[in-house]
């Protein structure tokens, strides 16, 4: 996988941190730098830990799947993609309301956070055994780009509210099928 390719991955897999993090800059009246970087580092940090230990898995049982493991990878990014997308609809339907948020940073909630936005990274991880990723290379750079993208996301939900979150959703849900599509269609038609 080329570098464009990792780094959408990492864009797709950001989004529901993104999403997070709006919320959590929405609680903010002011944007707290200290705790915008505690909450960019556990979403960047668990969102590269997690396609590491789904690479490590996969690893172990891809060569019992090696014939159809192109099938595999672009059912777990369809399925996750799709997820987003549907969940992103359904939060078009609901009103966030900034005052039912915690303003205070709890570090047990950040955690429980951190691992349900990055349980979809654990898929790709998946993925990446079957497709001979660069695993080192992969993690950096969905770590790094989770990592900017939730710091974002802190200042863009202090500044704009909840407007953003479903859209982010959608949008990586979006990018994970199209990925999902090409790995298809490249090892169909045999294209590298």
């Amino acid at each position: 996988m080329s570098f464009v390719d990792l780094l959408l991955i990492g864009v797709g897999l950001s989004m529901d941190a993104f999403a997070v993090s709006v919320c959590k800059g929405l609680a903010m009246t002011r944007v707290n730098k200290k705790q915008c970087f505690v909450i960019a580092l556990f979403f960047g940090g668990f969102q590269s830990l997690m396609p590491l230990l789904g690479w490590l898995l996969g690893t172990t049982v891809a060569n019992y799947v090696s014939m159809f493991d192109h099938w595999i990878a672009f059912i777990l990014l369809a399925y996750v993609g799709g997820k987003m997308i549907v969940d992103a609809i359904h939060e078009w339907n609901e009103d966030l309301h900034p005052d039912a948020l915690d303003m205070p940073l709890d570090m047990k909630e950040l955690v429980l956070l951190a691992i349900a936005t990055s349980i979809d990274a654990f898929a790709v991880g998946i993925t990446f055994s079957f497709l001979s990723v660069n695993i080192g290379k992969a993690v950096g750079i969905i770590g790094v780009t989770t990592f900017l993208l939730s710091a974002i996301g802190v200042y863009l939900g202090n500044i704009f509210g909840s407007k953003l979150r479903s859209k982010a959703e959608l949008a990586g849900g979006i990018i994970l099928i199209a990925l999902g599509i090409r790995i298809l269609i490249t090892h169909l038609m045999g294209i590298s």
